[in-house]
């Protein structure tokens, strides 16, 4: 049996609410059963939470149905890589202590059978966006969490959970239009990465869309899309990458699938 290795992210478990978030929850994990079985690795590529901030003796209430998958999988000896995105920036230590997994904070390279991997949220990459790159900045900042912990916990999951709402509620569908790849701000990071040194894939996910761009004659960056609206993955098989799952795949001129 062919071993694969497996990438998906920006699940943003907790919203909008509670009832639509446990069924998105649940999904995941059936996602999960369903690749357990030839699993080399998987990397899930941030905003699993769309909001997560671990106080010293408290983390958000829920989520036990994902964590316990993730707890079974590492237990099993199938690694699991976990990248902090811009909503879940402020996982800590909690994942890697009781679920096991790798924790990733920045993009990481890799390869596998002498292809060349450049994987990661995609969060702040690339030209533009100066406004989030400064405050993401500040939220990475010992010292913005360090008064952030400050808060109540009841008081601090509140407002950041009001403060992603309505940060969702501003940007409503931007992050589902697709303006064309020079328009892309990870496009253009991925261009400007190859400048300097080769990478056959670039992985990433928070543009919320499933996508497979060209980037050079033997690059490509794929974007693993979301579980919000597309419920989609990306699959490797030691020869291809594939693009999987989705139910609006088809209205994205960007998407073709694979890529050999």
């Amino acid at each position: 049996m062919t071993k694969r290795i497996y990438f998906s992210g920006d699940f943003h478990l907790g919203a909008p609410d509670f009832e639509k978030s446990l069924v998105r929850e649940k999904r995941i994990v059936a996602w999960l059963d369903s690749i357990e079985h030839d699993a080399a690795e998987i990397y899930l590529l941030g905003d699993l939470f769309d909001f997560w901030f671990e106080y010293r003796h408290a983390v958000p209430r829920g989520f036990t149905r994902l964590l316990g998958k993730l707890s079974q999988l590492t237990d099993r000896g199938i690694p699991v890589h976990v990248f902090t995105g811009n909503h879940d920036m402020w996982i800590f230590d909690y994942l890697p202590k009781e679920c096991g997994v790798i924790l990733h904070r920045a993009p990481i390279e890799k390869e596998w059978n002498d292809k060349k991997f450049l994987i990661g949220h995609g969060d702040g990459l690339g030209p533009g966006d100066h406004g989030y790159k400064f405050i993401k900045k500040v939220f990475a900042s010992r010292l913005c969490q360090w008064l952030f912990a400050r808060f109540h916990p009841n008081f601090g999951i509140w407002l950041a959970s009001r403060m992603s709402r309505y940060s969702r509620k501003t940007t409503g569908d931007d992050d589902q239009k697709f303006t064309g790849p020079d328009n892309e701000w990870l496009v253009q990071y991925c261009r400007e990465q190859l400048n300097a040194k080769h990478t056959d894939y670039f992985i990433f996910g928070h543009r919320h869309l499933p996508l497979q761009i060209p980037v050079g004659p033997t690059s490509t960056y794929f974007n693993a899309g979301d579980w919000l609206v597309h419920f989609t993955w990306l699959e490797w098989d030691g020869a291809a990458l594939v693009l999987k799952g989705g139910q609006r795949q088809e209205e994205n001129p960007a998407v073709s699938g694979q890529a050999e």
